[in-house]
C-alpha cells in the first residue's frame, strides 16, 4: 500500500467532509433534506420511514454514525413511534453509498440531480435485492416530491469483475457502459457513509496486478473487509466499449447538451490515445495522494476540461474549442448564478471561472452574450442546437472511425443499441413533416408576443409556401426580419411553434395569406385546438415502447383548414337529399366537401410528425397514411380528435371524417383477419382501400374489372419474397403482424441446430432464409456496422448521424403461441478485470 496510507487515510476522510460541505452548499433547501437523510433511511427500515415495504428489506449501512441533524430527525422519528419501538439496525447489509457525477464539484448546480451508488455483496439472496430495488424506487418518489431528482444505482461488489448484463433503464447506462462507468466513479465519487474505497489508496500503476496486490493486503491485516470495499481496478478501457459509451452521452445530451458535448470530446480524446489511454481517474489519484489540500486538481470537471482542452489543441481544432470552453462556462455559470449560503463553500468556483475567462482572453460582449442565457429566445436557442448537435455527432462520427479503423465490435447489447438509437432518432433526426424540438434545456422561454404567418404563391422570388416569423405585420416590425421556419403548409409551422414553446395562450398571432382558405380567425381557433389535444411535454417513452415498432399515441386530424371546397359556394344554392348528404359525395353536383387534410401525431417514440394533404384525392392518401402508420399487432390511438374548419357543414364532415377514420383502425388492427377491402366514394370517384396483414394499399376503381385485377393483384403479391424455396411455408403470422413501415427489421426464429431469419425492408418486402449457421451477435454487430458508417457516404450533411438503426427480434414459443421478444446477446461471465 502507499508509504503514507495512514496519512492518506486521514486526508481522505477531510477531503470528504470538505466536498460534502460544498455539496450541501449548492443544494436546495430539499436538496440538502435528501442528501441529509438518505443514508438514515436506508440504514433503518421502519414503517414510519419514506420508502418502507412489507418483507425482509435488507438495512443498515456500514459505519454509519449520524450527525447532528440525522440525529434529531431519528429523534423526533422515535418520538412519533413511542420509543426506539422498531428504529435500530444491527445488520450491516449496505456496504457503502457513494454519490457520482456533478455533485460537489465546480460542475454542481443547485437543481442537479443525485446519483447515488448503494453498494452491497453479490452473494445477497436475487430476492432481497429486489426488496431493495423496490426500496430505493420508493425513496426516489419521496425525493421527487421535493422536487429533487434523486437516481439510486444497486452496485453488486463484483460487478466489475463480471461482464455486464445490465440493460438501459432510466437514468441507469446498462451495458452502454461498463468500465468506462467505473473510471467515471473513481473520479467523480463522493463518500456519503459506508466503507472507504480501496482503488484510491492502491499505487498508480499496478495495472493487470492490481487484484493480486489488494488480495495481500487483505491477506496481511493491512486492509479488513469491514472498513474498505473494493470495486476493482482496469489495467485498461476495453475498445469496444466507445461506441456504446457514445450512444449514452448522445442519449444524455437530450437533456444535458453542455455537459454531454463535454463528456463525448472526452471519449473521442480516450479513443485518440488508444490503446495507451491516460484515465482522467488516474489523474485524480495521483493528486489525492501527492496533495495535502484540496484543489482543483481533484475536481473531475476541471481535470475534463483539461483533458479535452489538451486533445483539441493537439488535433488543430479551435472551433470545437472555443464551443467546449462555453459549454463548461455555462455549466459551471448555472450553479454561480443561482447558488446560496456560505460564500467560503462555494465562492471557490467564482474564483476558478473568473481566472479561466481571463486566460481565455473573452471579450466582454461575449460574455455579457453568455451570461444573459435566462433570456435567449429563438434565434440564440437555433444557433447554439446548430453548434451543439453539430459538435455531438462530429464525435460520435469519429469513435465511429476509431471502431472501423481498429476492426472493433461493440459490447453494447442490441437491444441497448436499440434503444438508444431510438431515443436519439426521436431527438434527432431530421426529417419532412417532423417538428424538431431545438430547446434542449438550452434557455427557460421561448414565448413570444407576436406570431405571423406569410404564405407566397407560385410564381415569386421565394419558394412558394408558408413562412413563419416572430413579429407582427407592419412593415416597420417584418420588413428585413429573416424568417424562422419554413414549410410548404401552414399547419407544421404552428405546431413548429406550439411544441417548441413560442406559441402561448397570450401569443397575437397575425396572416398575411395570398392564395389559401385560410383565416385569420380558423388560424386562431388552430393554434387553440393544437393546444388542447396536444401537451408541450410528455413522459418519456418506455424501453418497451423503444424496442417495438412505433405506434400512433395521439392524433390530431384538421380538415379543410387550407383548402375550403365550401368557402366558394357564396350564395349558391345548397341542393342535397338524404341520399346525397355523405360530406364525400355532396348534394346533386357529387361535391367533395374535404378539400385539405392537416395530420399532427406524437408517436410512442416520442416523435411529433406533421403532414398535409390537399386535391381530390386528399382523402385516402391521409387515410393510406395513416394506416401505414400502424402495424397489425399495434394498439388504437389513445386519443384521435378530427376537427374542422369549413365555413359550412363543419360538423357533418368532422363527425362523417372521424366515423370513417375510426372504422379504417378498426379494420387494420383487427386481430384475426384475412384480406378485406373498404371501397369509398369521393365525388365521383371510387376507391378501393385494401387491408392486408402487411399493409394497405389503394387503388381507383374505373369499372368492375379494375376491381378484380386489383384483388388479383392483391392476392399474388400477399406472401414473402423468398430467396431460397420458393413457394416452401409461409412467413411467420406474427412477422406479418410486426410488421412496420420505415425500418428494417430482422426476426431470428430457432430451427434446430440453426435459425430462420425473416428480413423486413422499409416497404415491409420479405426476404426469408432457412437453416442459417453461424452467430447471431456477429450479424447483428456487422449489420449495425454497415448502418452506422453508411453517413461516410451521405455528402453535404454535416450534421448527419445514421440513428434508425435496423430493429432485432427473437420469436419464442409460450404457452405454445409465439411470442416476439427484442433480441439480446447472452453472455458468460468472465474472470476479474485486473
Amino acid at each position: 500500500m502507499h508509504a503514507n496510507f495512514h496519512r492518506l487515510v486521514e486526508r481522505c476522510d477531510q477531503f470528504n467532509q470538505q466536498k460534502q460541505a460544498r455539496a450541501l452548499a449548492v443544494m436546495s433547501r430539499y436538496g440538502q433534506q435528501v442528501f441529509q437523510l438518505l443514508p438514515v433511511l436506508l440504514h433503518y427500515h421502519h414503517p414510519l420511514l419514506p420508502g418502507y415495504l412489507p418483507g425482509d428489506v435488507p438495512a443498515g449501512v456500514c459505519h454509519f454514525q449520524p450527525n447532528e441533524r440525522q440525529q434529531e430527525f431519528i429523534d423526533e422519528l422515535c418520538l412519533a413511534a413511542n420509543g426506539h419501538q422498531g428504529l435500530a439496525s444491527v445488520r450491516r447489509e449496505i456496504f457503502g453509498l457513494y454519490s457520482m457525477g456533478s455533485t460537489s464539484s465546480i460542475g454542481q448546480c443547485r437543481h442537479s440531480d443525485l446519483d447515488v451508488w448503494v453498494c452491497y455483496s453479490h452473494r445477497m439472496a436475487p430476492e432481497r435485492v429486489e426488496l431493495l430495488q423496490q426500496k430505493c424506487l420508493l425513496i426516489s418518489k419521496w425525493a421527487e416530491q421535493r422536487k429533487v431528482e434523486l437516481n439510486l444505482f444497486l452496485i453488486p461488489d463484483n460487478k466489475f469483475r463480471t461482464d455486464n448484463q445490465q440493460w438501459v433503464q432510466g437514468e441507469s447506462c446498462g451495458s452502454a457502459q461498463h468500465l468506462l462507468l467505473l473510471d467515471e466513479f473513481y473520479r467523480s465519487n463522493l463518500r456519503i457513509a459506508g466503507k472507504r474505497l480501496v482503488w484510491m489508496f492502491a499505487p498508480g500503476k499496478l495495472g493487470p496486478k492490481y487484484d493480486r496486490f489488494v488480495a495481500e493486503q487483505f491477506a496481511n491485516g493491512t486492509l479488513n473487509t469491514d472498513e474498505w470495499l473494493d470495486l476493482g481496478g482496469f489495467a485498461r478501457i476495453p475498445a469496444e466499449e466507445y461506441f456504446g459509451s457514445a450512444l449514452w452521452q448522445l442519449y444524455k445530451g437530450i437533456d444535458s447538451p453542455y455537459k454531454a458535448v463535454l463528456k463525448t470530446v472526452l471519449m473521442e480524446a480516450y479513443s485518440h490515445e488508444y490503446p495507451d489511454t491516460q484515465l482522467l481517474c488516474r489523474h485524480l489519484k495521483g493528486h489525492f495522494q501527492s496533495s495535502n489540500v484540496l484543489d482543483e486538481h481533484q475536481d473531475h470537471y476541471m481535470l475534463m476540461l483539461e483533458k479535452v482542452t489538451g486533445y483539441l489543441k493537439s488535433i488543430g481544432d479551435d472551433k470545437r474549442l472555443d464551443l467546449v470552453r462555453r459549454c463548461f462556462y455555462l455549466k459551471v455559470s448555472e450553479g454561480l448564478h443561482r447558488t446560496h449560503g456560505d460564500d467560503a463553500q462555494y465562492g471557490w468556483r467564482r474564483t476558478i471561472i473568473n481566472r479561466l475567462v481571463e486566460a481565455w482572453g473573452w471579450p466582454a460582449d461575449k460574455l455579457a452574450r453568455l451570461d444573459d442565457r435566462a433570456h435567449w429566445k429563438v434565434e440564440e436557442v437555433k444557433a447554439a442546437y446548430g453548434e451543439l448537435l453539430e459538435a455531438l455527432m462530429q464525435s460520435y462520427r469519429n469513435l465511429i472511425q476509431f471502431a472501423r479503423r481498429n476492426n472493433i465490435s461493440e459490447s453494447i447489447n442490441p437491444e441497448d443499441i436499440g434503444i438508444l438509437s431510438r431515443k436519439l432518432y426521436a431527438a434527432f433526426e431530421n426529417l419532412p413533416g417532423k417538428v424538431q424540438l431545438i430547446n434542449l434545456k438550452i434557455a427557460p422561454d421561448l414565448s413570444e408576443p407576436d406570431i405571423s404567418l406569410v404564405q407566397v404563391p407560385a410564381g415569386r422570388v421565394n419558394r412558394a409556401g408558408w413562412y413563419l416569423y416572430k413579429s407582427g405585420l407592419a412593415p416597420a416590425e417584418i420588413i428585413g426580419r429573416s424568417p424562422l421556419e419554413y414549410s410548404g403548409y401552414a399547419s407544421k409551422l404552428l405546431a413548429w411553434a406550439h411544441f417548441n414553446g413560442l406559441l402561448v395562450p397570450a401569443t397575437r398571432l397575425h396572416l398575411f395569406n395570398q392564395g389559401s382558405d385560410l383565416s385569420l380567425q380558423h388560424l386562431q381557433e388552430f393554434g387553440r385546438d393544437l393546444a388542447r389535444v396536444f401537451p408541450v411535454r410528455m413522459p418519456s417513452p418506455t424501453n418497451l415502447a423503444l424496442s417495438r415498432p412505433c405506434e400512433v399515441r395521439n392524433l390530431g386530424i384538421f380538415l379543410n383548414l387550407e383548402t375550403d371546397p365550401t368557402a366558394r359556394w357564396l350564395d349558391r344554392p345548397i341542393e342535397f337529399s338524404a341520399k346525397t348528404s355523405d360530406p364525400f359525395s355532396f348534394g346533386r353536383q357529387l361535391d367533395n366537401l374535404v378539400g385539405s387534410v392537416d395530420l399532427v401525431y406524437r408517436n410512442s417514440w416520442d416523435e411529433i410528425r406533421t403532414l398535409n394533404f390537399s386535391g381530390p384525392t386528399a382523402v385516402v392518401d391521409a387515410l393510406t397514411t395513416i394506416l401505414g402508420k400502424m402495424h397489425q399487432d399495434a394498439n388504437a390511438p389513445e386519443s384521435l380528435d378530427v376537427f374542422c374548419y369549413s365555413l359550412h357543414f363543419r360538423s357533418l364532415i368532422r363527425t362523417r371524417f372521424e366515423q370513417l377514420v375510426k372504422e379504417c383502425i378498426g379494420l387494420r388492427l383487427a386481430r384475426e383477419q384475412g384480406s378485406t377491402i373498404k371501397t369509398l366514394l369521393l365525388g365521383t370517384e371510387k376507391y378501393g382501400i385494401f387491408f392486408e396483414p402487411r399493409g394497405v394499399s389503394v387503388q381507383k376503381m374505373e369499372n368492375a374489372v379494375d376491381f378484380y385485377r386489383q384483388l388479383s393483384s392483391q392476392k399474388q403479391h400477399r406472401h414473402a419474397l423468398r430467396l431460397d424455396q420458393p413457394g416452401h411455408q409461409p412467413v411467420p403470422d406474427i412477422v406479418d403482424a410486426y410488421a412496420s413501415e420505415g425500418l428494417m427489421q430482422f426476426f431470428f426464429e430457432g430451427n434446430g441446430e440453426g435459425y430462420n431469419l425473416y428480413i423486413l425492408d422499409e416497404a415491409n418486402r420479405v426476404e426469408v432464409y432457412r437453416q442459417v449457421s453461424g452467430s447471431k451477435d456477429e450479424l447483428v454487430q456487422s449489420i449495425n456496422r454497415f448502418y452506422t458508417s453508411h453517413q461516410e457516404h451521405v455528402v453535404g450533411q454535416s450534421h448527419f448521424a445514421n440513428f434508425n438503426l435496423p430493429q432485432y427480434y427473437e420469436i419464442v414459443s409460450a404457452d405454445g403461441q409465439p411470442r416476439v421478444l427484442p433480441y439480446r446477446t447472452v453472455k458468460e461471465d468472465r474472470a476479474g478485470t485486473g
